[in-house]
């Protein structure tokens, strides 16, 4: 039995783009039927290329390669729907990349939890000279995420998202809850 695949057959056999003298022999058909078992995958690959790039079609094991391409990292213990999500997300968040907005909208789906967010930074503007500062002298995150399962949520991931997302000098601490009524 030929094939790489059963019942998947090249779109564009090698033989019909060999000249006539050479359709008609049988070793040759058989010869360039070998390469069009193994290029039909490949064709088939590439006309479905579009799908491979959606979040929402690309196939199950083809999403934690897909994360790279938009740089991050997936949970392997995550439902799929969920890893779907957060990778068709993750490029809107990047729009807020390094705001408190970002930052909790990435959590926020990354966990599946409420976050909270507090930090000591602020900006005002005065038409007094010498009026106080916003914020406090030292900046840092305050960072709460309440979750129904505290256990199912990897701290060190948690920390490494804030990390890219924050300026290098600003401090943070991170909280992990259980929602208020979640057994």
């Amino acid at each position: 039995m030929r094939g790489s695949l059963p019942g998947l057959v090249s779109p564009v056999p090698i033989i019909g783009q060999l000249p006539g003298i050479y359709q008609d022999d049988l070793f040759t058909a058989e010869f360039t039927g070998g390469f069009d078992d193994v290029l039909a995958p490949i064709f088939a690959t590439l006309d479905c290329l579009e799908a491979y790039v959606d979040p929402w079609l690309a196939p199950d094991d083809f999403l934690q390669w897909l994360a790279t391409w938009v740089g991050v990292t997936i949970d392997e213990g995550w439902p799929i729907d969920r890893t779907r999500a957060f990778i068709s997300s993750i490029v809107e968040f990047y729009r807020w990349r390094g705001t408190a907005r970002g930052l909790r909208a990435e959590l926020a789906v990354y966990t599946g939890g409420e976050v909270e967010i507090t930090e000591t930074g602020g900006v005002q503007w005065s038409l007094i000279p010498g009026s106080p500062l916003p914020g406090e002298d030292v900046p840092r995150i305050a960072v709460r995420i309440r979750v129904d399962d505290p256990s199912s949520v990897k701290e060190r991931t948690i920390d490494e998202m804030i990390r890219a997302a924050k300026p290098a000098h600003v401090v943070h601490v991170v909280e992990i809850t259980r929602k208020k009524g979640a057994r």
